[in-house]
């Protein structure tokens, strides 16, 4: 049947969407992981490395960065693909560049706290990311952990190897729904608010000198690196639906419920940016709804982001087997195994392998073979 507006038919209405689908891609080198280039160093180099040379040394950290520019070198909007790579090559906190004032901190943390937005025990002291600069990151974004210091990727390089990986799944999802339905998803949009879904994840998720990162506080009910990367996306100009979208990550707006968590993150980060998210077009008018009608892109980047339920289990499972091995083989007290050493062993050997790639060897060879593998990481004193 015509489609009398345009003169289009369904059949050259879907190919022309798949034809501007494969305008949009571009091939991009996927990270090429083999514990063939993994570099093996000795314990005591292991102790004197900082969080940022341990990533700097990983193939798989190195390839994820690359994959990570590389895609999103591929954003057709200039001024999405600009501001994606100025923010992977520097996630500062800019939002912060008005809140390093106390007063107008004193206000925000004020307002954020009436509308109980901040937990009961987080006081002005606590509130937000220790910053020294808000236009340098404390580290770059290739060095940022994952998620807390117990949890999925929680190692130097964690946040470039699960960011890859997601961008790879929201992408997948892009292909799929473009070749079974002809829904012509926006590229840029996909690409753009997964990559920067955790771009904060450095800041808040900060490296302590004993190797351990920064303990999370929450936020509107959620890490507070959410609702920061949400602030820093607005502050720094980006389109309206890569906001919407990155501010859909935790949760998807398909139920009223689960919407309602998405506005109150998008209200949050407007009060931490001094924006109106109804203005700024964040919003619906009524304040209540993200913009109608809902895009799909929202959902995607939501779908793109569960890496985390494989990599959490990993995680959980593998770092006390680390730490029996840690014991066992390296000879580690318990203060070794509760302090520096045992964090920063533990730390190369994650970055240079990835907690899911170790969590393989021991779901089906077992824990010797886990313990050859460290051992082949970082050589024992």
């Amino acid at each position: 049947m015509k489609n009398e507006d345009n003169g289009l038919n369904r059949r050259d209405f879907l190919k022309f969407g798949l034809a501007a689908g494969a305008v949009a891609t571009t091939t991009v080198a996927l990270p090429k992981f083999s514990f063939a280039n993994v570099s093996t160093v000795k314990l005591d180099e292991c102790m004197a490395m900082s969080a940022d040379q341990m990533a700097q040394k990983s193939r798989l950290v190195t390839d994820s960065m690359d994959y990570l520019k590389d895609v999103t070198g591929s954003i057709r909007n200039p001024a999405i693909r600009e501001t994606v790579q100025g923010i992977l090559r520097d996630p500062a906190p800019t939002l912060m560049a008005d809140l390093m004032d106390d007063k107008n901190r004193k206000a925000v943390f004020d307002e954020l706290k009436a509308k109980g937005l901040l937990p009961e025990e987080t006081t002005f002291e606590t509130f937000l990311p220790l910053t020294q600069n808000p236009y340098k990151a404390p580290h770059p974004f290739i060095s940022g952990p994952g998620s807390g210091y117990g949890s999925h990727h929680s190692y130097p390089g964690g946040v470039a190897s699960h960011t890859a990986a997601n961008v790879m799944i929201s992408l997948s999802i892009y292909d799929h729904y473009k070749n079974v339905y002809g829904y012509a998803l926006d590229r840029d949009v996909v690409i753009a608010s997964q990559a920067l879904h955790d771009l904060h994840k450095a800041w808040v998720f900060q490296w302590g000198e004993d190797g351990e990162s920064r303990t999370e506080m929450k936020i509107a009910g959620t890490g507070e690196h959410h609702t920061l990367s949400v602030a820093e996306s607005i502050k720094r100009g980006l389109a309206p639906e890569v906001i919407v979208a990155q501010a859909c990550a935790h949760d998807h707006p398909g139920f009223s419920d689960n919407e309602a968590k998405s506005v109150k993150w998008i209200k949050t980060a407007g009060i931490l940016t001094g924006t109106d998210p109804i203005k700024a077009g964040l919003l619906n008018k009524d304040g209540e709804t993200l913009p109608q009608p809902r895009r799909m892109e929202n959902f995607v980047c939501h779908l793109g982001d569960h890496d985390w339920v494989l990599t959490v289990p990993a995680a959980k499972w593998t770092i006390p087997v680390m730490k029996e091995i840690a014991a066992e083989k390296y000879n580690m007290s318990d203060a070794d195994l509760n302090g520096k050493a045992f964090k920063h062993l533990r730390n190369y050997v994650f970055s240079q392998a990835s907690i899911m790639g170790l969590y393989e060897i021991y779901s089906t060879r077992g824990k010797d073979a886990l313990a050859y593998t460290a051992m082949s990481i970082v050589a024992p004193a």
